[in-house]
């Protein structure tokens, strides 16, 4: 199986932008992608746990955690609860927590570390705003594709022809 994002790459070079390197890979799907849903939200995962309790439908959740590196905004339980619910994939730009759990989820997972520390619940964050970190906009509708080789974003829905 050919990787995903230098094909996308290769192929619609006009329509992708490339986030910087600074990802890991951490979940149990290697390669994922959907229609992007953000959210923005600094050491509170409150409105993770919302997310991740809707119906997914594919979906990438883009979490903008403002790069902390002193929380966890997800763990193994809304992992988990993410899979079951259909969510393609969540991207943090900050930290997750239960590694060897997630890495078994059904589920693709990239995050910028680790940390074991659960953060706050105070209810706070914005949904559906644009959010941008590793030098690209995120914004809800548009696309987000990741694999071991980083991740992208495209205004539409791309797939691999051949």
């Amino acid at each position: 199986m050919k990787d995903l994002l230098p094909e996308l790459c290769d192929q619609f070079p006009e329509l992708v932008q490339v986030v910087e390197p600074m990802f890991g890979n951490f979940g149990g799907r290697e390669r994922f992608g959907g229609e992007i849903v953000t959210l923005k939200a600094f050491e509170d995962n409150s409105k993770v746990r919302e997310q991740v309790a809707l119906p997914g439908e594919g979906k990438v959740l883009v979490v903008d955690g403002g790069a902390s590196m002193r929380r966890a905004m997800l763990g193994d339980m809304l992992a988990e609860k993410a899979a079951k619910n259909g969510w393609a994939g969540i991207i943090i730009n900050g930290c997750i927590r239960d590694v060897n759990a997630i890495g078994e989820t059904d589920l693709g997972v990239q995050a910028l570390g680790t940390h074991p520390m659960k953060t706050d619940k105070r209810g706070l964050g914005d949904l559906n705003v644009e959010v941008s970190f590793g030098g690209v906009t995120f914004r809800p509708g548009e696309y987000v594709y990741a694999d071991n080789n980083g991740i992208l974003v495209s205004p539409q829905k791309l797939e691999v022809e051949g």
